[in-house]
């Protein structure tokens, strides 16, 4: 795991000492080593985390051997967990034990197509000095991050949005339309970031740039993973499901370091501890944390788990005051609006964690793949052809009503059409604003929200919609991005076996009424768990790993209603009407506990405005 950067610039643009600066910012990301590679049209740079080969042979940018010139050079950041299956087919004597080594040189004899042999997560730059070209991939499905700025001449690259920002002449002009989006979901998706001329490669993308341009092209497309059928008998479906969340496990221990693993006590983190423990030759490290505050604190609940399976566990109880010291930091940790606040216990956690070991495993997908969310089930009752016709006075009904969850029901009823039904669902399940009420909120509105609508190799369900839109956007561009920062500020890798893509072409054409059987979501994924952990470790309701924000910015943090939210502030910016904003304010201290997520939207956004600005 690393953090890599890079430029090609046929008009000089960048130096060395550009791509120095880049690379430095990015120390959290790999304090164990830096290298650069720069000919003055090229320039790769990289800081290692070693988890494999701890030699400095595996030090990066690494030049292939297949050639006497060197002619390729690679910075690549992840894990591919099959190379010793790649190197297989390759003729080439290997120098390294990494993964590294293996990947270049499959570039070096198969080309770009080489990626669909990989398994793994990975944000990888190889350069062809002979045809002055530089090629970037991402992994399937976005685990390891890969920004890039391009203004038609010049292109630069980096792990993190800090590292761009990091060049002094680039242009750093603010995207009224991700802002749009941002303030509906609650992050920017890709290929947007915050700003106009700098864009994240999207998963399962790779990139080409030469003098002669820029090329884009995916590789990999979940659309395209849908077959016209469906897997259906629940015994073979469970065991091919088992299968490969062994292989995945499996190949995700490997290392040369110590590992561990995050446990909630919920389904996904306890099916991942109880599939390592049961492959592992030694006894597995996990971790949990909780609040002193007993409402949200789970780790009673990881404890148990923990002690079922026989781990070597590890339990941290912090106090809100520990968790709140982190709000100033999170704008230099994410470097774009990000409005996710369970941002801060994984940072705790990931904090933590990185005092025993070097790796840890993690149960990120489960929810997306199999229908964990409660808003799949919404989106199976809004397709009741009654609910559609009657769904306006319905929602008007419900507005009527004070209590928290009939607000939000009356917001879910209200979408404008099917085209904007999947991020509007997202959106109001997430206490955020809808597009209308965004379109009333900015000075100058712009349309967000709208879904592309598509067809596929099959007819899909509403749920099977729904959570295909929280694969292609809110899982890489929020959760990812999430559990990545927040490890990787504390220099800790992150593997994700849930997201191995074999798993996720499983799910994506398991039937879906062994996602959802009999009320019980995540059906076919529990029947493996209950294998190895007792059903009645689980039988409580779904609580996540939130904080308590409503009360913080209620008591505590209310200061930052004041300070970000004020007339001076909103009218200094000129991006939401303060009216409104003021309006909204009034309405949550009143006891519209159900606002709070807007404002924690609009407090974010312009902290970063103010932060952006100082920067100029």
């Amino acid at each position: 795991m690393c953090g890599i950067s890079g430029f090609f610039s046929p008009t000089q643009k960048f130096t060395k000492s550009d791509l120095q600066q880049m690379t430095q910012v990015l120390y959290h990301r790999g304090p164990d080593a830096e290298g650069y590679f720069f000919d003055g049209l090229c320039g790769l740079g990289h800081r290692r985390l070693s988890i494999l080969d701890l030699s400095e042979n595996a030090n990066q940018p690494m030049f292939s051997q297949s050639f006497l010139t060197s002619r390729f050079v690679i910075v690549f950041n992840g894990e591919v967990y099959n190379f010793h299956e790649v190197a297989k087919g390759l003729e080439v004597k290997l120098k390294t034990s990494c993964d590294t080594e293996v990947i270049l040189e499959a570039f070096v004899q198969k080309g770009i197509d080489f990626v669909h042999e990989l398994n793994g997560m990975f944000a990888l730059a190889i350069y062809d000095k002979q045809k002055q070209t530089l090629y970037l991939v991402r992994d399937r499905i976005g685990i390891k991050p890969l920004y890039y700025f391009w203004d038609g001449n010049n292109f630069a690259f980096a792990s993190e949005l800090k590292s761009l920002i990091a060049l002094s002449h680039l242009d750093k002009q603010i995207s009224q339309e991700a802002i749009c989006d941002f303030l509906h979901l609650g992050y920017i998706p890709a290929p947007k970031s915050i700003y106009q001329n700098i864009f994240k490669l999207p998963p399962g993308n790779w990139l080409s740039v030469s003098k002669k341009g820029l090329e884009l092209k995916k590789y990999w497309c979940l659309k395209d993973k849908i077959s016209h059928n469906t897997l259906t008998p629940e015994t073979e479906a469970k065991e091919q499901l088992h299968n490969l969340l062994q292989s995945a496990v499996k190949y995700r221990l490997i290392s040369d370091v110590p590992l561990g693993i995050f446990l909630s006590g919920g389904i996904d983190s306890s099916l991942v501890t109880a599939l390592a423990t049961n492959l592992s030759t030694q006894k597995v490290n996990t971790f949990s944390i909780g609040f002193k505050e007993n409402k949200f604190n789970e780790s009673e609940f990881a404890k148990k788990v923990a002690h079922h399976l026989d781990t070597n566990h590890h339990e941290f109880i912090i106090s809100t005051v520990e968790a709140k010291k982190l709000i100033p930091d999170l704008m230099n940790i994410y470097d774009e609006p990000f409005a996710d606040s369970s941002a801060i216990p994984t940072l705790l956690v990931s904090k933590l964690a990185k005092e025993y070991v070097t790796v840890v495993l993690g149960g990120d997908g489960g929810d997306e793949l199999f229908f964990g969310y409660g808003m799949y089930q919404w989106a199976k009752r809004l397709s009741n052809p009654l609910l559609k016709t009657f769904r306006k006075p319905i929602s008007k009904l419900l507005k009527q009503l004070q209590a928290d969850k009939y607000q939000k029901a009356s917001d879910l009823f209200n979408y404008p059409d099917e085209n904007h039904l999947a991020s509007h669902l997202f959106s109001q399940e997430q206490h955020l604003f809808s597009s209308k009420e965004i379109a009333n909120l900015l000075i100058n509105p712009l349309v967000t929200g709208k879904q592309k609508l598509t067809s596929h190799n099959r007819h899909l369900t509403p749920m099977e919609k729904q959570a295909l839109f929280d694969l292609e956007y809110y899982l890489p561009d929020d959760l990812l991005v999430k559990v990545d920062r927040a490890t990787m500020q504390h220099s800790l890798e992150a593997r994700v076996p849930l997201l191995d893509y074999r798993v996720i072409e499983f799910a994506l054409n398991l039937s879906p009424e062994l996602k959802f059987k009999n009320g019980v979501s995540k059906y076919l994924l529990k029947q493996v768990l209950y294998q190895y952990v007792p059903e009645a470790l689980f039988n409580r309701p779904k609580w996540g790993f939130s904080i308590p924000l409503v009360d913080w910015l209620q008591t505590d943090l209310k200061y930052l209603l004041d300070d970000y939210l004020s007339k001076t502030v909103i009218n200094y910016f000129g991006i939401v009407k303060y009216e409104s904003v003021e309006q909204l304010k009034i309405q949550f201290l009143a006891g519209k506990n159900y606002l709070y997520n807007r404002l924690w939207t609009l407090i974010i956004l312009h902290k970063f405005l103010m932060e952006h600005e100082s920067r100029k």
